[in-house]
């Protein structure tokens, strides 16, 4: 049986683009992101966060991306790296 790859169809805002760049997170991280989030959860009506956790080096990251999901295509509002991971993960890490 074949298995269907869903994608979302998404743009970057120009803050989103402009964040990314200024905290070092790659756009294949901010896809690979979107693409196959750890967790998703919505954070208001019409926005939801996507979040993965990511190692780079000895350090472990949690990349957060914010995307208004009520619109076609989805905007991805920004996007930022924490190392509180426990901070904002659902459930137990």
């Amino acid at each position: 049986m074949a298995v269907a790859h869903w994608r979302m169809r998404y743009v970057l805002t120009d803050h989103a683009t402009h964040q990314a760049a200024r905290r070092r997170i790659t756009l294949t991280q901010v896809r690979q992101v979107i693409d196959s989030p750890e967790q998703r959860f919505p954070q208001r009506r019409g926005r939801d966060i996507f979040q993965s956790r990511v190692t780079h080096g000895r350090r472990t990251w949690l990349i957060r991306v914010i995307v208004d999901v009520d619109r076609d295509p989805a905007e991805v509002v920004t996007v930022y790296r924490t190392s509180s991971i426990t901070r904002y993960w659902r459930g137990l890490p």
